[in-house]
């Protein structure tokens, strides 16, 4: 058996009160597009800043994406710049020869910079001047930190191969320290050494570009120290440029300095806030910061000081609309429909703007234009697109990818309209992220003939997955389908079927077997032959109904185990579920329409089982026990319970009926076929026995007569 994914996305959320309400503990699940279709249609999930700012940045040639070289900032006591330290020392370990490296580590110790010089004269240039900067960098010599790693850009560049970048890097470190200690020197005041610095950090990530040795990935972290500079100059447009063009590359610091450059301008008075929003990339940045909803709350309401934030920006944008998509969502979000359609009007055919007339359609009641709407969605947003998780309102989570998001709500359409296999088609596209959608339509609103077409055409059985650690075998969404339709085939009788769309090989031998036990308890001559087949079908509908048998979703959510129950709400027409949907999945509810149903149809089989046998045999008294522990506490176990009392024989373990059963002996409950047939003879003549003795002799010595004649006959 495979472990569902599900488990692996759980959250628990340990939150308690002393008194009053309590959230419990207990996993998140995935939001469902068709549980409320309204709200699903009328909503548009908020952004995440971090995508949205990412569209900010700018691409780099020359740069690649951050790896796990480009170190997170954090706080290690009193030491920070420690893991930056143990870093390059493995760096150097690995870049340099052997002959190299002990002596790199002894000079790095040294205090004074000229020691280095001198007891490094057999290193290369670029390694000895680099490392005597690094030093008078560490006694807060600056300037003459400076002017070591300019003499190492000064090098000729095929002999600083393995520096230029860092020394360049460190040049603007070392120049913006200067700045903070800059005195009355006019040629060196703060401004002119920020700049300076500005300029070093420029020329690191050229140099990165150009394929100068990067290990470190200092040419992204430059863009980062750039853009501190352009904030101390009061420079929150390239500030922000710079910031997004390296949370672009993947760096965590780039991101968290835009969060902390976006609460400090949400905190700015109105007068200044104003100023800065004439500018594009502050206006951008607090559009990204709206539309996220960064800092809501968990009742779904935005920060105090953030409610004037919309008007503000809606005042400072003009005729400045080269993000008009982001403010209808952001217009449209706020319930503002009539700003919605007049930024619409200039926002031409992004997937986000498309996605916006699609809702606006629907408010309208045009959902002919709605669903061509939908349509241009889906195609003009990225596939690969994705906006992260949200968490909505009712505490369920979503991943959202726009496309996916959209061809989902496509579907509601397609669905309302009876356009059912094109609904299925759209939500299957989402895969994982809208599965339990999809196995609701495989399970409850195709036809089996409708959804057996759909896999044979389109869902080819996928290569065996590997074993990952700890023993998690991921399952495909292609594999759960199939099952999904082995199962229904098996439910709806269709046996022979099923065992192919299981991907195990242990599936599909319980599939074949119990298909088989179905048929034999058709096919067998005798009774007691039927009654060991069903009650066989039974056992294995029993042990392994769930994984045979079970509705993907309700009521038996076999996509989470069974472990949960999500509920199983009754089927009726509303919005945007119409007559036609309601009659089919009414027609492929389980019966029983109750949770872990397959327990109830392996009862149901072992009562049938029953039928076949003999009342007084031992095997009778078993198959009724055994069912009624299938079913403990139900309607269904107290009828099994009197049928044995009613018409079953005495048995020991009767007393605890239910739970200690014994194996029923199917072997002896042929002779029982007779000898009840003569006790009930017995039984019915007992009363006669006066009348039934005289006329028993008349009719023996009849019989003995008649063969005294004929013995005579023949002498």
């Amino acid at each position: 058996m495979s472990t569902p994914d599900w488990p692996r996305r759980l959250l628990c959320l340990s939150l308690s009160v002393p008194v009053g309400t309590a959230l419990a503990c207990g996993p998140d699940f995935p939001m469902r597009l068709l549980d409320d279709r309204a709200q699903t249609l009328s909503e548009l999930p908020e952004g995440n800043f971090g995508f949205e700012v990412n569209r900010l940045g700018e691409q780099l040639a020359g740069l690649k994406p951050t790896t796990e070289m480009t170190l997170t900032p954090y706080w290690d006591g009193d030491d920070n710049d420690r893991p930056y330290r143990e870093q390059r020392r493995r760096i150097e370990a690995d870049e340099l020869p052997e002959s190299l490296r002990e002596k790199v580590a002894q000079l790095r110790a040294l205090q004074d910079p000229q020691q280095v010089l001198e007891q490094g004269a057999e290193l290369p240039d670029e390694l000895r001047l680099y490392i005597a900067g690094a030093v008078a960098f560490d006694t807060d010599d600056h300037a003459l930190a400076a002017d070591y790693f300019a003499k190492v850009l000064a090098l000729p560049a095929e002999q600083r191969k393995l520096r230029s970048t860092w020394a360049a890097y460190s040049l603007g470190r070392a120049l913006m320290a200067r700045s903070f200690e800059a005195g009355d020197d006019p040629q060196q005041t703060p401004q002119a050494l920020q700049a300076q610095a500005r300029e070093a950090f420029h020329q690191a990530r050229t140099l990165s570009a150009e394929g100068f040795s990067d290990p470190l990935e200092l040419g992204v972290a430059s863009l980062g120290e750039e853009a501190r500079l352009a904030k101390l100059a009061g420079d929150w447009n390239s500030a922000i440029q710079l910031y997004a063009s390296q949370s672009r590359l993947g760096s965590g610091s780039g991101y968290s300095s835009l969060r902390q450059l976006a609460d400090e301008l949400v905190s700015l008075p109105d007068e200044q806030l104003k100023a800065l929003l004439a500018q594009p990339m502050p206006r951008k940045l607090l559009t990204a910061y709206l539309l996220s909803h960064v800092g809501w709350d968990y009742d779904g309401q935005p920060p105090t000081q953030a409610r004037r934030l919309p008007a503000l920006l809606q005042a400072s944008v003009g005729d400045k609309l080269e993000d008009a998509d982001r403010l209808a969502a952001l217009t449209y979000q706020q319930g503002n429909y009539a700003a919605t359609r007049s930024y619409l009007q200039q926002a031409g055919d992004t997937g986000l703007a498309w996605w916006l007339r699609a809702k606006l359609a629907l408010r309208d009641g045009d959902k002919t234009q709605a669903a061509a709407a939908y349509a241009k969605a889906a195609a003009a947003f990225p596939r690969e697109e994705s906006w992260g998780s949200r968490q909505t309102p009712d505490w369920d989570y979503e991943s959202v990818k726009p496309g996916c998001r959209v061809e989902g709500e496509g579907a509601i359409l397609a669905l309302e309209r009876g356009d059912y296999l094109q609904a299925f088609d759209l939500l299957y596209r989402s895969q994982e992220i809208y599965w339990q959608d999809t196995a609701s339509v495989a399970d409850r609103v195709l036809t089996l003939d409708e959804l057996k077409g759909y896999v044979d055409a389109h869902v080819p059985a996928p290569p065996a997955p590997k074993v990952e650690e700890g023993g998690y075998v991921p399952r495909p969404v292609a594999t759960q389908l199939r099952e999904l339709l082995g199962r229904r085939l098996l439910r709806e009788g269709r046996y022979e079927e099923a065992p192919g769309y299981f991907a195990t090989p242990q599936l599909q031998a319980d599939a074949k077997a119990y298909g088989q036990h179905r048929q034999d308890a058709v096919s067998r001559w005798t009774p007691t032959g039927r009654a060991e087949a069903l009650y066989a079908a039974a056992s294995l509908a029993r042990s392994a109904g769930m994984e045979i048998l079970g509705y993907e979703m309700a009521p038996d959510y076999a996509w989470l185990g069974g472990g949960y129950s999500l509920g199983n709400a009754e089927v009726k027409p509303g919005p945007f579920l119409a007559a036609g949907e309601v009659q089919r999945q009414r027609a492929t509810e389980a019966k029983p329409d109750q949770r872990f149903h397959y327990r109830y149809v392996a009862a149901d089989l072992a009562n049938q089982a029953a039928d076949q046998l003999p009342h007084s045999s031992q095997a009778f008294a078993a198959v009724l026990c055994t069912a009624a522990g299938w079913v403990p506490g139900s309607e269904q176990e107290s009828a099994l319970y009197r049928r044995y009392v009613q018409q079953g024989p005495f048995v020991q373990w009767a007393e605890d009926f239910g739970k200690q059963c014994e194996e029923p002996r199917f072997d002896q409950a042929n002779k029982r076929y007779l000898t009840e047939k003569l006790d009930s003879v017995r039984t019915a003549l007992r009363p006669y026995k006066a009348q039934v003795l005289p006329v028993g002799l008349v009719v023996l010595a009849g019989v003995a007569w008649a063969w005294m004649r004929r013995r005579k006959a023949k002498a």
